[in-house]
């Protein structure tokens, strides 16, 4: 049993119109199946991706504090040309900078319309086929806590650990890579940005959720009532939750 990550959830007051920024940027499609509003490859609605990990952008009534968010993406660059054109575009879609003291750095830091953080990397080569989201970036006190726990929570391979750093990726090989980075910041708001996790079809989420908790996940009320998700946070307080299974 394990289990893998399908789309990050943004929230936004305006849903779609964040929605609209993030498929401009990714050069995806903004798909409207409910009441949010999914990001993901062009060529129609899958759901699950087999490739991608999607965002899904959630409305709630509450604007973006000042204080940044602990997690984040890294969007990928080709060539330095590629980052110069991607940080322009970005900027003429509503995108604004940012500084979260990062100094004198190769990456540019930006805010979404409604704020929410996000890097355009220089051109990497681990990054060179992961599609236009590099990593989904999760800020940790322990990243090597943190690899623990999600190794064992998620069907992906643990490629990096140190103190500093912790990296996972799909164990075929495709899409983004989850990266644990140790800041010195703690948790003070609730998560704007998490991850959503999937069971595989055929897996019971009950015995999921179950293992996780028995990992050191915690259940979490977020006014979310009777839903067929469920809400956790991980050992360090980041919050994901735990869809029903495919069929």
């Amino acid at each position: 049993m394990a289990l893998r990550p399908v789309h990050v959830i943004i929230k936004a007051v305006d849903a779609p119109a964040v929605g609209r920024f993030w498929a401009e940027a990714l050069g995806w499609h903004a798909y409207s199946p409910g009441v949010t509003t999914y990001v993901g490859p062009s060529g129609g609605l899958v759901w699950p991706h087999p490739t991608a990990v999607g965002i899904d952008v959630v409305p709630v009534p509450e604007p973006k504090t000042t204080t940044k968010n602990r997690v984040h993406l890294d969007l990928a660059t080709a060539s330095a040309a590629h980052q110069a054109e991607l940080i322009a575009r970005l900027t003429a879609l509503g995108a604004t900078p940012v500084h979260v003291g990062q100094g004198q750095v190769p990456w540019t830091v930006l805010a979404d319309p409604e704020g929410n953080e996000f890097c355009v990397l220089e051109p990497r080569e681990i990054y060179r086929d992961t599609g236009p989201i590099a990593a989904v970036v999760v800020d940790c006190a322990d990243p090597r806590a943190m690899a623990r726990f999600w190794d064992e929570a998620l069907d992906w391979t643990l490629h990096e650990v140190s103190d500093d750093h912790a990296s996972l990726r799909s164990a075929a090989g495709v899409g983004p890579y989850l990266e644990f980075l140790r800041t010195p910041d703690v948790k003070t708001v609730p998560d704007r940005v998490h991850l959503d996790l999937l069971p595989h079809p055929g897996d019971d989420k009950a015995a999921e959720v179950a293992r996780l908790r028995a990992l050191g996940a915690t259940d979490l009320d977020v006014g979310q009532g009777d839903v067929p998700w469920t809400c956790l946070t991980d050992p360090e307080g980041h919050e994901f939750c735990v869809l029903a299974p495919a069929v």
